[in-house]
């Protein structure tokens, strides 16, 4: 098969991959109907994380079942199907409290390599969710959102405690952020504050229910935050970047006794005790635990209700994958969609 591999900073390359097989009776198998680009993927592209190279590249996937193991039970071949970035048996302890990625089994789907036109899913019973039916073609790009930035944005709104009569802000505008502007707004948030430099993403964000764009950053972000909210800072702050001056600008746009949902895949990011004491914040986040969220967010894009494929606004064939790595690294696409 076809899979795209990095094989240093900047060198993406689709070369052949061999075809993935059941491994252990829990394995599926599964074609591929679309993959995607990550802004986590970015990282080792840009050679700021060791990724082990060659290494094959990609953790979100949608796909149609073509084989399972003898153990599987939940999925059979010929169905539609989302999987989470992890792998989750989704029966351990960690998994029935809903935290799915810290799963005790947990395989991390990026050391497999979805960019491709076949994989294998591990634990596939706990991890893969099949749709109600083959979905329509448009359809396809908000199931793949819901494989990793919808429910990471869901994650991030849930942790930063987004609901009724609460003012969010979002820290980042990319396809997580923006999908975090859709949670919060799902979650009856009063105000939906996004801090956002780019027009096109701007655009986005409001259309996704954002009622206030913030273009200022750091200690000027935080001053208009500030402003927005006489002085008190917001209720609910997502994190959607994870370097140090995203996360210091979520904490001191917090009001005391608010809350932060970081999501952001951080690097590097300390966190000064004493400011963080005296912030009164409450602080969750992580990976998120999106095993826990697909039901329903398939139920919500299936019956039309949200719409979160719209972060995709490049569309390229697997193929081209260097092409797409290339326009997220540049920002002329907020997230690029793969066609195997």
């Amino acid at each position: 098969m076809r899979g795209a591999v990095l094989h240093g900073p900047g060198d993406v390359r689709v070369e052949e991959r061999g075809d993935p097989e059941i491994v252990a009776p829990t394995d599926a198998i599964i074609r591929l109907t679309a993959a995607c680009i990550c802004g986590s993927d970015l990282w080792p592209y840009r050679g700021l994380e060791e990724n082990g190279d060659p290494a094959p590249m990609g953790h979100e996937y949608v796909g149609v079942v073509e084989e399972v193991g003898p153990e599987v039970a939940t999925v059979r071949p010929g169905q539609f199907v989302v999987g989470s970035f992890w792998a989750s048996d989704n029966t351990c302890e960690i998994c029935r409290a809903g935290y799915q990625s810290g799963c005790v089994n947990r395989v991390l789907m990026g050391s497999i390599g979805t960019q491709a036109q076949y994989a294998r899913i591990p634990l596939a019973d706990g991890t893969l969710v099949a749709t109600p039916g083959m979905p329509e073609p448009e359809l396809i790009p908000s199931l793949l959102a819901a494989s990793d930035v919808l429910g990471t944005g869901w994650f991030g709104a849930i942790a930063a405690a987004a609901g009724p009569g609460k003012t969010v802000v979002i820290v980042g505008d990319g396809a997580v952020g923006l999908c975090g502007v859709l949670a919060a707004r799902h979650f009856g948030a009063e105000r939906i504050i996004a801090m956002s430099r780019h027009e096109s993403r701007q655009e986005l964000a409001r259309r996704f229910g954002a009622t206030d764009i913030v273009t200022e950053r750091g200690d000027e972000g935080v001053a208009r935050i500030m402003e927005l909210t006489n002085g008190l800072g917001a209720h609910s702050v997502i994190e959607a970047v994870g370097t140090q001056s995203s996360m210091t600008q979520a904490i001191r746009s917090t009001r005391p006794g608010g809350h932060i949902g970081f999501v952001g895949y951080a690097h590097d990011v300390a966190l000064p005790g004493d400011e963080l004491f005296f912030s009164l914040v409450h602080l969750h986040g992580g990976p998120a635990p999106v095993r826990e969220y697909l039901p329903e967010l398939i139920d919500l894009i299936w019956r039309r209700v949200i719409d979160p494929g719209q972060v995709f606004d490049l569309t390229l064939p697997l193929e081209q994958a260097a092409e797409g790595y290339r326009a997220m690294d540049e920002r002329r696409a907020v997230k690029v969609l793969l066609t195997p």
